[in-house]
């Protein structure tokens, strides 16, 4: 075993079975600046490096912190590891910190907030020169440490788990300083006081930056302050429902500026969130660089003396409000504390944009985006103010229209007639009022039922205005009926009655008097089964097809059920005689067995429901009587029995 390893051996051992813990660590980030290119190694064999000064820096508890777990973070264990690689190129285990440490402000009036805990917040960097020969892929420098405090709210098993900050150095040729976070994380942030934080970075090589909540990662949890491992490195495990993009919980909800870097929000619960912070670095459209800024946010109830809020009615960032209907606003004033108040609307070169009302009303000049402001107890001890942006756009409305056939299970087709003064209309939602939904400018919809659906499109431009539209869509009941199955006897005709619609088509045309009309005459001379099919449309343009089958047979008979089942299926729930061949049912009668008349019609299409005086009869053995005259003109009496059942 070589010294070196020998040495990484004694100190993974050593710093695997302390005790103090890194649970004092509440954040950390790594930066690089580019120093120039220099040029090394055998006389037959230059090689061009890459000479970088990268910062480490670690953030401390000093309050709560062990002393003993402060001091072992000195020095620091660092690795490089080419990207494509899992074979480190360098580990150093003695980066000590550059002085001074210094101890970050609170950033806040003491005298102006009640309930303050006390507050001690270290920073502590660790500065390493490195040259690096070019390479293809890059370099990736690493620092871990376990474990993060198991306060923390937001992930889960925090106490288990390690922690990596790391930054990636280019590859060939590009040369590259990251960009640097401007000011220090915020230690204290008051529940239910809006949060207004400026969390953006400069950036040396004049790149273009964007910023998001991005993921924590882990490190090693088996040692405590352990040699950094190869990329790459897995994200924490957040907690449902807190994500990497969505870590804390607020009204209006925290997020991040992605232009400008701001964090705004309201923070509605108290605890420690785990944060990270991206900002990514643009050049030439393509991100050549991302640094990471991990930090501990604490939400306690710190109770403000006076608080500046003003509500934010828009999704756009820290936006009170997109005006798209014209240019007057009415402003709204939730802050606390206080007894006077300076509004100024923004609008630039004129000093006539403010007023001292509680709640005032403005009328804008022109279009446009304004930085409004309002200062709660203005040049008093403890005064508080807050932003927000105000964006004048009008005008906007969504409206749509509709065409088809308005029948179920037919398209209709939805068009969007949305006008808005600043184009392009970016975003379209329909709610069809049936439980279906779409993202497209112009669906084709279907309903599956006939009834009155009420249809929503919400519209919206790039510049936030959004309009809603509501109209009722009333899909046609469309049923078509070719009638029932009959049965007659050969060399009669019968009458078809078929509904639903105004047109009628009916195949085959064989023994029909007339194939286009609802009511053709059919006359069948021999036995035999025939069936028909109707097509039908509507006076709505619905269409539909439906089918009867004729059976003709050789003789007169009546046909009458011996039982029958009256529950409300829709299967053989009437009882009623079926007459083949006879001109008229005189009378149709069914008594109990105690000769009680429970039924009497004088009908075909009639029948008995199974019913007694408004009830439902007994199951059991009930008598039937029906008269009748024959197609010769002759009467006649028919008795049977049948069997209720249920």
């Amino acid at each position: 075993m070589t010294r070196k390893l020998l040495t990484i051996s004694l100190l993974l051992f050593a710093f695997c079975s302390g005790k103090s813990y890194a649970s004092h660590i509440v954040g950390g980030e790594v930066t690089y600046k580019f120093l120039g290119d220099s040029i090394g190694g055998p006389l037959l064999n230059r090689v061009t490096f890459f000479k970088y000064l990268v910062s480490v820096v670690i953030y401390e508890d000093c309050q709560n912190g062990q002393p003993e777990a402060i001091a072992e973070d000195n020095p620091a264990f660092l690795a490089v590891y080419p990207t494509d690689s899992k074979i480190a190129y360098n580990i150093d285990t003695s980066v000590y910190f550059t002085p001074p440490q210094i101890q970050v402000p609170a950033n806040f009036n003491n005298s102006c907030v009640t309930h303050v805990p006390p507050l001690c917040l270290l920073k502590k960097t660790f500065n390493k020169i490195y040259a690096l020969p070019h390479n293809s892929s890059g370099y990736v420098v690493a620092y871990e440490r376990c474990c993060r405090n198991n306060a923390i709210v937001n992930i889960i098993s925090p106490g288990d788990n390690g922690s990596t900050y790391y930054c990636t150095l280019p590859k060939y040729p590009t040369r590259n300083n990251s960009a640097v976070f401007k000011n220090y994380p915020p230690q204290i942030i008051c529940l239910n006081n809006p949060l207004k934080y400026d969390h953006s970075a400069t950036d040396a090589d004049g790149d273009s930056l964007s910023y998001e909540f991005c993921s924590a990662l882990l490190g090693a949890s088996n040692a405590i302050k352990p040699i950094p491992g190869p990329p790459p490195y897995d994200s924490v495990k957040y907690i449902n429902p807190f994500k990497s993009n969505s870590p804390m919980p607020g009204f209006p909800p925290i997020q991040i500026d992605a232009r400008t870097g701001i964090i705004t929000g309201t923070p509605n619960r108290i605890g420690r969130y785990l944060v990270t912070i991206c900002c990514n670095e643009w050049r030439d459209g393509i991100i050549v660089n991302t640094i990471k800024r991990e930090f501990q946010f604490v939400v306690t109830d710190c109770s403000k003396v006076v608080v500046a809020d003003i509500p934010q009615f828009s999704d756009a960032p820290n936006t009170y409000i997109v005006n798209c209907a014209d240019y007057s606003v009415h402003f709204v004033n939730n802050s606390k504390g206080g007894f006077q108040y300076l509004w100024n609307f923004g609008v630039a070169g004129t000093t006539k944009d403010t007023s001292t009302l509680f709640e005032p009303d403005f009328t804008y000049p022109d279009t446009g985006t304004y930085e409004l402001k309002l200062v709660v107890n203005p040049a008093s001890t403890c005064p508080d103010s807050i932003t927000r942006l105000v964006k004048i756009y009008p005008k906007f409305k969504t409206a749509f229209d509709d065409s088809g056939a308005y029948c179920p299970e037919s398209p209709i087709k939805f068009k969007d007639l949305s006008t808005s003064t600043l184009k392009p209309i970016v975003y379209w939602k329909w709610m069809f009022g049936d439980g279906d939904s779409s993202f497209e400018q112009n669906p084709i919809h279907q309903y599956p039922a006939s009834g009155v659906y009420n249809t929503v499109l919400i519209s919206q431009n790039y510049k936030f205005c959004a309009d809603t539209a509501v109209r009722k869509i009333q899909v046609q009941s469309f049923q078509p009926f070719a009638g029932y199955d009959t049965i007659v006897v050969k060399g009669e005709s019968i009458n078809f009655n078929a509904t639903g619609g105004i047109n009628y088509l009916w195949m085959p045309e064989s023994n029909l008097n007339k194939n286009t009309i609802a009511d053709p005459t059919g006359y069948y001379p021999d036995t035999g089964t025939y069936t028909y099919f109707v097509n039908v449309i509507s006076a709505y343009g619905c269409e539909g097809a439906d089918t009867i089958q004729v059976k003709v047979v050789g003789q007169s008979a009546f046909y009458v059920p011996t039982a029958f089942s009256p529950n409300g299926d829709g299967k053989n729930d009437i009882f009623r005689p079926i007459a083949i061949g006879y001109r008229s049912l005189n009378h149709f009668r069914v008594f109990n067995r105690w000769g009680e008349k429970v039924y009497f019609g004088q009908s075909l299409d009639g029948g008995w429901d199974g019913n007694y005086k408004g009830k439902p009869a007994e199951m059991g053995a009930y008598y039937w009587e029906l008269s009748y005259t024959d197609r010769y003109g002759k009467q006649g009496i028919m008795k049977g029995d049948v069997t209720l059942m249920r």
